[in-house]
């Protein structure tokens, strides 16, 4: 069992960064691929990135790709996601999953445990 909590957002202007992290409990942590996703109001959940349980793989959604950088460190069983160039188009609750000795898929039916979420808000 994972439990996974979020914490990091907030209210930013356009351009700035965040940095989301997403703790885990349970002792197997570095055995799972971790992915973040996000979902704004009205919209599917979309992938933005994912590390693989390795952390040697990584992933991005194409509307994320070269802004934001997704890591692990597995001695304090939490994985980031560095979010660089923020524009309101990145306004979106982003959750973090996990994937046991997953690859990093896109897929969200890859990733059987989630967390809450943390509300993200770029203003223009």
């Amino acid at each position: 069992q994972v439990q996974l909590v979020e914490s990091g957002g907030g209210l930013v202007q356009a351009g700035a960064s965040l940095r989301l992290a997403c703790a885990a409990s349970g002792a197997t942590f570095s055995t799972y691929a971790m992915g973040w996703f996000r979902q704004a109001p009205g919209k599917e959940r979309e992938f933005v990135g994912a590390v693989s349980w390795t952390g040697g793989h990584t992933n991005y959604g194409d509307s994320v790709k070269g802004r934001f950088t997704i890591s692990r460190d597995n001695a304090k069983k939490t994985v980031y996601l560095q979010m660089n160039s923020l524009n309101p188009e990145d306004t979106a609750v982003y959750y973090c999953a996990a994937d046991r000795y997953g690859q990093g898929s896109g897929s969200r039916d890859e990733y059987y445990y989630w967390g809450q979420g943390t509300q993200v808000t770029v203003s223009s």
